[in-house]
């Protein structure tokens, strides 16, 4: 049994074609990635998906790492088996464990690059930090949604999901490439100098909260009635006058959406693989929080050398 720091995982969604190109180009150029020090496993999380250029074959690896799921020998479904094999061999008890979790994503939607933290644990939360301290990047807190569960990173330790966009589904495209390698850079140098007792976590952390998300208004027949409004279009993460004109019919006419208070932005916008699961968008609230005390020895307790 061998353990590693950070399993570094890309085409969790098959049709995700950059990071899994990433993580080929340093297999042939190993300079290419600056490892800090780190023991890494370099995944793809659903090979079957990837050579067949879809997203999943029988139903959403990255929705299929609830407990229960796992722990359900009935369940024999394509990804809840690949799902097993990733927690047996690279989980906190596999054959070769890791502690983090790095999931590499794109999407269509004009998002740029952004981490997704499930839940509020300490030491993702501090991992979050650092890397927004480095880069920038926004955070999008992904929790109280009964309807999207059973994410990959919940099932280590610590980890994070890395989304880039916007790129077209199955399309390679060197910046987003270069944007994803960036963000993974950042984290592995982040980790490294918790490890070695380096660095400081920022004075705050801003996140952007999930409320809920909404669909485009259907006829009864199941047909979009409008879409996306135009003057929401690539305005993920900003403020908008617009926003609670979130869709327009079409004769021109914009559709008001009663819209919780607290909502400041929305995300995943017209995010095309979001379609089947009845979400055209994400409002989120956006907060800034202190950093806490026990988020860096959260972190420090588990990648310490």
């Amino acid at each position: 049994m061998t353990a590693s720091d950070v399993l570094l995982i890309a085409a969790t969604h098959g049709n995700e074609v950059n990071a899994a190109w990433l993580l080929e180009q340093w297999q042939q150029q190993p300079a290419l990635l600056d490892h800090h020090g780190l023991g890494l496993q370099r995944v793809i999380g659903n090979p079957a998906a990837r050579n067949a250029n879809r997203r999943y074959i029988d139903r959403d690896l990255n929705r299929s790492f609830q407990q229960e799921r796992l722990d359900d020998p009935n369940e024999q479904d394509h990804e809840t088996v690949r799902a097993r094999e990733l927690v047996q061999r690279y989980g906190p008890s596999g054959q070769q464990s890791c502690c983090v979790a790095l999931d590499l994503h794109s999407t269509t939607a004009a998002m740029g690059s952004c981490l997704v933290l499930y839940g509020r644990r300490p030491a993702d939360l501090a991992l979050a930090a650092m890397v927004q301290g480095k880069l920038g990047l926004p955070v999008y807190l992904h929790e109280a949604d009964a309807a999207q569960t059973g994410f990959l990173v919940e099932r280590w330790p610590c980890g994070l999901v890395i989304e880039v966009g916007p790129v077209s589904q199955s399309l390679l495209d060197a910046r987003i490439v270069r944007q994803t390698r960036l963000a993974v850079e950042a984290c592995l140098s982040a980790l490294s100098e918790i490890r070695h007792g380096l660095g400081r976590l920022p004075r705050q952390l801003v996140v952007f909260r999930h409320l809920s998300s909404r669909d485009l208004p259907r006829h009864q027949g199941g047909q979009p009635a409008a879409l996306v409004n135009p003057a929401v279009l690539g305005r993920n993460w900003l403020p908008s006058p617009s926003t609670a004109l979130l869709f327009q019919t079409a004769s021109g006419g914009d559709l008001p959406v009663a819209l919780p208070p607290e909502a400041s932005a929305a995300v995943f916008i017209n995010e095309a693989a979001y379609a089947e699961k009845g979400i055209a968008l994400s409002l989120t609230a956006r907060e800034v929080w202190p950093v806490e005390p026990t988020w860096r020895p959260a972190l420090e307790q588990l990648i310490g050398s």
